[in-house]
């Protein structure tokens, strides 16, 4: 790997300084917020958007765990959250409805927003979370 040293005693130093050549992992600079995460939530099966130490992102994260599934989970600055996609909580709503923005912490599956920490909790309770984990591919049965 690079990056990595090995040092007397075991002692394993990584080199965090970003390598001279550009990686497939780089990040557009140019990129806008909306764009960013629109393609995060295309890349990721399941997806945790959060704020730093929140404790309801912690708990998503327990219960994903026990079922056997790691989400990605990214933190938002405060502009970054508003910039979130749209839910709509009524499939059936007219066009004109409102919409609500994607509360902190939003969880996405298969690019679908799910909403927070209530309405996860209410799919894994319904019987509905695990269907849905083994539709996406993000977990097997």
């Amino acid at each position: 790997m690079q990056g990595l040293r090995r040092y007397p005693n075991d002692v394993v130093h990584l080199d965090l300084t970003p390598p001279s050549s550009t990686t497939n992992l780089s990040i557009d600079g140019e990129e806008s917020s909306e764009a960013r995460i629109q393609r995060l939530i295309s890349e990721h099966p399941v997806i945790i958007f959060s704020r730093s130490s929140c404790c309801m992102c912690h708990v998503m994260k327990t219960l994903f765990a026990t079922i056997g599934v790691h989400p990605t989970v990214i933190e938002l600055d405060d502009h970054e959250i508003s910039a979130l996609p749209l839910v709509d909580h009524d499939e059936s709503a007219h066009a004109d409805s409102p919409r609500n923005p994607a509360p902190a912490p939003a969880v996405f599956i298969g690019g679908t927003c799910v909403g927070g920490l209530e309405s996860l909790v209410a799919l894994h309770i319904g019987g509905h979370l695990v269907p849905k984990l083994v539709e996406i591919g993000a977990l097997w049965v």
